[in-house]
Formats: structure tokens, sequence, C-alpha cells
């Protein structure tokens, strides 16, 4: 009976805590100061966005390769640029 309960609060934990993270909204980016355009390159095509700590993340494909980018959503300047390459 003891361990039963345990479990069950357990699982009560867990849905708790993606209850949680699933309603928080903790970006300090808002609707009116995103930039208008972003600039991304003529050939390249955007695969996936989304946000992470205030940063715009797009997973874009050039040709044969992908790579992420990292946006500041505000200005839309590129900070940084990670390429996924094969070893």
């Amino acid at each position: 009976m003891g361990s039963s309960l345990v479990m069950v609060l357990g699982l009560l934990a867990v849905f708790a805590a993606i209850f949680y993270k699933i309603n928080t909204n903790n970006s300090n980016v808002s609707a009116d100061n995103i930039a208008a355009t972003i600039a991304i390159g003529p050939e390249v095509q955007v695969i996936s966005v989304t946000e992470v700590n205030g940063t715009l993340v797009i997973l874009i494909k050039e040709g044969p390769t992908q790579a992420l980018v990292y946006i500041d959503p505000v200005t839309g300047r590129k900070i940084a640029r990670t390429d996924f390459v094969a070893r």
C-alpha cells in the first residue's frame, strides 16, 4: 500500500511539473518588439524556428548542409551559427 502511494504521488509530481513548464512563459521578448525582417540568404530553406532564452534558434538547410542560426529577435541580427558536418 505504501509503495503504491509513493508511485501515485511521484506520477502526480511529474504531471504537475509538465503542466507548470507548459504554462510558464518566461520569455523576455514581446510581440511588439520583434524584428520585422530577418535576412537569411537567397537559397536557404527554413526548416524550424524556436525561441530559447530570448534568442531565436532557426534550423536551416543550405544546399546539402544544415545549420542552426541564432538570431536576436529584437534586431534581427545573426548572433552565431552552428554547422552540422559529417565525420
